[in-house]
């Protein structure tokens, strides 16, 4: 049987105790620029923390889908109310719905060109008009060794994403680093802009 979990399922509760709060400034700062209590779908949910709860702590209204049992369970733990489904991005019936805003954090990398790319369009599907899509993913083309699972990670680099973004409508508005020097862009459904840079520390 496929792994739909990308290799995370073996290892979740590694991963939960290896899950550090860097980031949350880089999320909390993107959640203030979104309509209060905006429905976001959080793809690649994991266990919740930090990305669910500090959208959730922000008053906005997460649901989370994984493909991960395991960390599908801590994410409802962690978020009783919240909605959330045991689904991997590919056929989640959360694309089907229609959300204010998107998160996708340690996850784009974890996928294969086309699936990355699939993805990306699926998000372009679900965000209304000036809706906000946050991701993580190196600013340059590279592949490098997941440290918790052995398997390759591929970032696309930024050309690649902005011209994947714009075919599913959206538009590269933002990147930010955090203070462990991960890279997140942030794009718009619908809304043009060139890209800047902000360094969160």
């Amino acid at each position: 049987m496929t792994d739909r979990s990308n290799g995370y399922e073996a290892i979740a509760d590694r991963f939960v105790a290896a899950r550090s709060a860097i980031g949350s400034d880089v999320v909390r700062d993107w959640a203030a620029t979104l309509p209060a209590g905006a429905a976001i779908v959080d793809i690649g949910c994991g266990s919740g923390w930090p990305v669910a709860t500090t959208l959730t702590a922000a008053g906005h209204r997460v649901a989370g889908i994984d493909p991960s049992p395991t960390l599908l369970a801590a994410f409802r733990r962690a978020l009783p109310h919240a909605d959330a489904a045991c689904e991997a991005v590919e056929d989640s019936r959360f694309f089907d719905r229609r959300f204010d805003a998107a998160v996708a954090i340690g996850l784009l990398f974890l996928l294969p060109e086309p699936a990355q790319a699939a993805l990306i369009a699926r998000v372009g599907q679900v965000l209304k008009p000036g809706g906000r899509f946050l991701f993580g993913a190196p600013r340059i083309a590279c592949t490098w060794r997941d440290t918790l699972t052995g398997r390759t990670s591929r970032s696309l680099g930024e050309t690649a994403y902005r011209g994947l973004l714009a075919d599913a409508g959206l538009h590269l508005s933002a990147n930010y680093r955090d203070n462990g020097g991960n890279d997140y862009g942030m794009a718009v459904a619908g809304q043009g802009g060139d890209a800047y840079d902000r360094t969160v520390s």
